[in-house]
């Protein structure tokens, strides 16, 4: 799969990210990570083909307990909007419906740099306040 990086871009405990994007019309899944070197400390899979998304973290190559909560507010072709706030124990997760997602911060840092969305997705904003 290609990816997309955006790097060197900090988000600080205390920070939000906000993205907003389309699915393509004909991606069965797309992910984002928030990486730590070859470490993915924040994964997002939106999976159509099972209409769920699916949050994770990998560690020294291992993947971890995946977690499954939250609602499902992706659309083929419909911009969505997210955000992620990072705190010291966890990445709080808002999605277009209203729901949250507590996934831990498994890595314990205090900021990352880069992310990597695949090519499932349009990317149209990426913001860190």
């Amino acid at each position: 799969l290609s990816q997309m990086m955006v790097k060197n871009r900090p988000l600080k405990v205390g920070h939000t990210l906000t993205v907003t994007g389309f699915p393509k019309a004909d991606a069965k899944r797309f992910q984002i990570n928030v990486l730590s070197g070859c470490d993915i400390a924040f994964h997002m899979g939106v999976r159509f083909d099972e209409t769920s998304v699916a949050y994770n973290s990998c560690l020294a190559g291992c993947w971890g307990a995946e977690v499954r909560q939250g609602g499902f507010p992706f659309k083929h072709n419909e911009l969505f909007k997210f955000t992620v706030t990072l705190t010291h124990e966890e990445f709080l997760v808002l999605l277009s419906d209203g729901s949250e997602v507590h996934f831990p911060n498994r890595l314990g840092a205090c900021e990352y740099l880069d992310f990597s969305f695949d090519d499932g997705v349009l990317i149209r904003s990426f913001e860190i306040n």
